[in-house]
């Protein structure tokens, strides 16, 4: 097994993207973003997109060259046209300018139209936490699920986020899609040539599969049944809906190289001062965790986590230990290389370089 320093496939992920026309601050900050992702656990939303956003690039439906238009900036609101951006630029772009509507108006909300995929949520989120805010975050995505008690993809699984800090823990963290897993860990599946688990998806004809390219053709299941459906919609109705947006069928996933991406955004910024003493919160935050940590557990179960506090952990250890990749995620980004004739990391498995 080959393990890749967090900062080498930083800089190498990078480097593709300077290749392909981001300006080099840009490409490093969607590089961090992506393997941020791998470090917190989640390789769903890491570096094995990073080939899919470059063929977004070299096809033209997303510019490498990020220049949000405002059309609306009204106090604590604004309304962004992105403008078929980098989805990772616009959204530190939108939460850098949530919170600093919300230190002058208590709350800041921006909304983010014709915008791409910009992986996972929390890094965004957690940027308003550093700031003294909760951060949200919602957005709409291409089709994944069917509407409750369809088999026709329609509804995106539109992800959403909320962090705040956690006085001296790490930020407490949710990120979720509301299918009953996302989409990319199916892509993930995939990647390793391994089964998904039967509830996870049906097939085009409504039965369960636990083949992921069968799954990735079909439709991929609600969390909660109803419940996930329903949410799904109303994260769909404020990032597309209210964005101006497109909606529904009319989003592009970040894998369809071919096609605009459309999606919106809702970003929302909360400042803890406004509502009492900073001090007060952390205080509080830190008795909820030790709370919830100290539930007397079920058997098998060997702690009790609170949300974000598994990626906090999964981050110190792989940056200090390196980075196991799938290996056809090392072989695509090997081929994004030659492609834009960018020289592999000298660590990696040779037959890859």
């Amino acid at each position: 097994m080959t393990l890749v320093p967090a900062e080498t496939l930083r800089d190498f992920v990078a480097d593709l993207y300077r290749a392909n026309g981001l300006p080099a601050e840009d490409a490093q900050l969607v590089a961090e973003t992506l393997v941020t992702a791998d470090l917190w656990g989640h390789s769903s939303h890491g570096v094995m997109r990073a080939p899919w956003y470059i063929d977004r690039l070299r096809s033209g439906v997303m510019r490498p060259v990020t220049q949000p238009r405002k059309l609306v900036d009204a106090g604590a609101i604004a309304v962004l046209d992105a403008e078929d951006g980098v989805g990772q630029v616009v959204a530190v772009q939108a939460m850098q300018d949530a919170v600093r509507r919300a230190k002058a108006h208590g709350v800041g909300v921006v909304s983010v139209r014709n915008s791409n995929h910009h992986g996972a949520l929390g890094y965004f989120t957690r940027m308003a936490t550093a700031e003294g805010c909760i951060g949200m975050l919602t957005t709409n995505g291409s089709p994944a699920m069917a509407p409750w008690g369809g088999r026709k993809k329609l509804v995106g699984n539109n992800p959403w986020s909320i962090a705040a800090p956690a006085g001296r823990h790490a930020p407490m963290m949710l990120d979720i899609a509301n299918t009953v897993v996302a989409r990319g860990k199916i892509f993930l599946a995939r990647q390793k040539g391994r089964p998904i688990p039967s509830q996870w998806a049906i097939d085009e004809d409504g039965r369960a599969t636990t083949d992921p390219v069968t799954a990735l053709n079909g439709v991929i299941q609600p969390m909660a049944e109803h419940k996930g459906y329903a949410i799904s919609v109303m994260m769909d109705v404020l990032s597309g809906v209210l964005s101006g947006s497109g909606i529904l069928d009319e989003v592009s996933g970040p894998y369809q190289a071919e096609r605009r991406s459309r999606c919106g955004h809702m970003f929302l910024a909360l400042n803890i001062a406004a509502f009492g003493p900073v001090d007060a919160f952390a205080e509080r935050m830190e008795r909820m965790v030790e709370q919830l940590k100290a539930v007397p557990r079920v058997p098998g179960c060997d702690e009790v986590f609170y949300p974000g506090e598994i990626e906090a952990k999964n981050e110190v250890r792989y940056r200090r230990e390196g980075l196991s990749l799938p290996r056809k995620t090392l072989e695509d980004l090997a081929q994004a290389a030659i492609q834009c004739q960018v020289p592999i990391p000298g660590s990696w498995p040779a037959r890859l370089a």
